[in-house]
């Protein structure tokens, strides 16, 4: 039995809209670690990459956990279950946007930023955030057509 196509229905809007919507909740997951990790490592001064890790760490942990629970709850699965269906979508879907997010991130300079109460920091998030949902909307729309995302 396929994970993906026999729980969210493509009859609500289509293959199109069930991606951007699925990378939209993926997005949000992202966004928890994404920021948290920035702020901690702009925070106490951290290099480049130290920040990088701690986001793109946090970011899998808040993502995955925004992925479990729906699951969890919908599938009436315990954790394990609902991580065994989720994972290589999530995996796939978080790596990309954290790839394009951090990388934006890096380049417009957020993460060399005096303080995370200046436009430097902030404008990093600006342009990272639509930068990682547009990478990823064409990668969830093809995991979930090759049922190796579930949606929730």
């Amino acid at each position: 039995m396929s994970h993906a196509h026999s729980h969210h229905g493509h009859g609500a809007g289509g293959p199109l809209t069930v991606s951007a919507q699925a990378t939209l909740h993926c997005l949000t997951g992202c966004i928890i670690g994404e920021v948290a990790g920035l702020m901690i490592g702009v925070g106490l001064g951290l290099a480049a990459w130290q920040t990088i890790a701690l986001a793109t760490v946090l970011s899998y942990l808040s993502g995955f956990t925004l992925g479990v629970l729906p699951v969890m709850r919908s599938r009436r699965a315990d954790f394990l279950d609902a991580l065994r269906i989720i994972w290589i979508g999530e995996a796939v879907s978080i790596g990309v946007m954290e790839i394009v997010m951090n990388w934006v991130d890096y380049e417009m300079g957020g993460m060399a930023a005096p303080s995370i109460l200046t436009w430097m920091f902030w404008r990093g998030l600006v342009f990272a955030i639509p930068a990682g949902f547009l990478a990823a909307w064409p990668v969830n729309y093809w995991l979930i057509r090759r049922d190796l995302k579930a949606c929730h």
